[in-house]
């Protein structure tokens, strides 16, 4: 089974320093990977490399073994294997929650079905599914995102990567503006969402919440500074990675 996620010397570039150097990294199936580093280390960066939204300058990017593809119809295929939960989550407030959660399916779809997902209540049944399974009432489905709770915004943006189906789960920094119960929840989410043949790259800011990944990946000004199973990381490689810098 080829690796979900395969980065090939990525290189981004920047102002003053690179974004990303020359950054290596391989996530396999059923694989949880915690990244981590400063602010500015180049994190948001490399998520934004992963799931196809900026091109690096040099390197390569494989998903599931396969560059991206040049033919749109084929790399709107890919795009479907991917899904990010961002940190602002961009729900869009004012349509509905059925609404939001179809929207997920439009690389699978296409323009004609997702104009349709405007005018027309589409596949409910499906939508309901997966409220339920994050413990969200199904009658939610017809409620503008506006009127939704902090909580209950986070799990329709869960939702919305169900709905998805893709195997490859992205998050960029998603706990950092939450309270720590909230926080804490949706770690544990998205946790368990990672189960083969899913896997989760997520960047974050806490080291202290490593409980539950299978590895940690460390970058600091653009660099990888470590990459290794999450029992063998050292308490100073953890200092040295933050040293001089807010965690």
């Amino acid at each position: 089974m080829p690796s979900l996620l395969t980065l090939e010397s990525i290189t981004v570039g920047g102002r003053s320093q690179p974004r990303l150097d020359g950054v290596s990294l391989r996530l396999e199936p059923g694989e949880r990977v915690a990244l981590l580093g400063p602010s500015g280390a180049g994190k948001s960066t490399l998520i934004a490399v992963a799931n196809g939204l900026l091109s690096p300058d040099h390197g390569q990017v494989l998903w599931q073994g396969e560059p991206r593809a040049r033919r749109r119809r084929a790399r709107r295929r890919q795009q479907a294997r991917i899904g990010t939960l961002w940190q602002d989550l961009r729900l869009i407030e004012e349509l509905t929650v059925q609404q939001n959660l179809n929207a997920a399916r439009l690389a699978a779809w296409g323009w004609p079905r997702a104009l349709l997902n405007l005018l027309l209540p589409l596949d409910s049944p499906a939508c309901a599914a997966v409220l339920q399974r994050l413990d969200l009432d199904p009658a939610l489905l017809n409620q503008p995102v506006s009127a939704l709770s902090g909580g209950q915004r986070q799990r329709v943006a869960l939702a919305r990567l169900l709905r998805q189906e893709p195997l490859l789960l992205l998050a960029d920094e998603p706990l950092a503006s939450l309270d720590p119960r909230l926080a804490a929840d949706l770690l544990t989410l998205l946790l368990e969402l990672a189960s083969p043949p899913r896997g989760l790259l997520l960047s974050l800011h806490r080291p202290d919440l490593l409980a539950g990944f299978d590895r940690a990946v460390g970058l600091r000004d653009g660099r990888l500074v470590f990459d290794q199973p999450c029992n063998r990381l050292e308490p100073g490689q953890l200092e040295a990675l933050y040293a001089g810098a807010e965690p």
